[in-house]
């Protein structure tokens, strides 16, 4: 069997970033306005709630940055075991069990108290974190599945109005697009469904993508990851 394309590993990432939108419309708006997966948003959230603003915490920012430092470091490890497509394919195989127990946990425990939104918050953490690791072995820019800066930065700046070559337009806006549909459709399952519900439709996102590597013998080398980047 033929080792994935470029472009199929492009679908693979943007179905992570859709994935990162959801979790992350889950996290602000349902676990105190925090973040599980932008790490900068967490970052300014921080110092917002230092200098005294009431709406949010400093204890669930620091949750949920140290939470996605430790996930980054299991992935990482990992990444440094494995070729980029078992580096991928174990990440998110982790990952997925990680959402699983979100599910439940939002389930039974809900996030009406400290405890099941801390616990939620840190389960969540370290599955973007070990996403993070794996999708950043790959390396392409214009896919990272968490931030969107660098992503519009080089729509605008490599544009051929900008006098660049404008190379792969395409991507970027679906990119934006996967972020953009993941927040929309987490958002209306958070406040209208439940919280489990938008959890379970990121876990079954989720599990597509190492079902997917599971199938295929090889996915890129490094050589094939920065020609997906390119």
């Amino acid at each position: 069997m033929a080792e994935p394309k470029p472009r199929d590993l492009a679908a693979l990432l943007l179905t992570l970033t859709v994935v990162t939108g959801v979790v992350d419309a889950v996290s602000f708006l349902g676990l105190g306005r925090v973040f599980v997966a932008n790490m900068t948003g967490n970052v300014v959230f921080f110092g917002f709630a230092a200098a005294g603003e009431a709406t949010l915490s400093v204890l669930a920012s620091a949750t949920a940055v140290l939470a996605f430092l430790a996930g980054a470091l299991a992935g990482g490890r990992l990444a440094r075991r494995e070729d980029d497509r078992d580096a991928l394919r174990q990440a998110t195989a982790v990952q997925a069990a990680l959402i699983a127990v979100a599910v439940v946990s939002a389930a039974t425990l809900g996030s009406g108290t400290r405890l099941g939104s801390e616990l939620l918050i840190v389960v969540l953490g370290l599955a973007m974190g070990l996403q993070n690791a794996a999708v950043r072995r790959i390396g392409a820019p214009d896919l990272t599945t968490t931030v969107l800066t660098m992503t519009l930065t080089g729509f605008a700046a490599d544009s051929k109005a900008a006098g660049g070559t404008g190379s792969h337009p395409l991507r970027k806006v679906a990119a934006v697009g996967a972020m953009l549909a993941g927040a929309f459709v987490g958002g209306l399952l958070q406040l209208h469904v439940a919280m489990w519900a938008a959890l379970a439709v990121a876990l079954v996102l989720v599990l597509g993508v190492p079902a997917v590597l599971y199938r295929t013998p090889r996915i890129a080398n490094r050589s094939t990851g920065e020609s997906a980047g390119r």
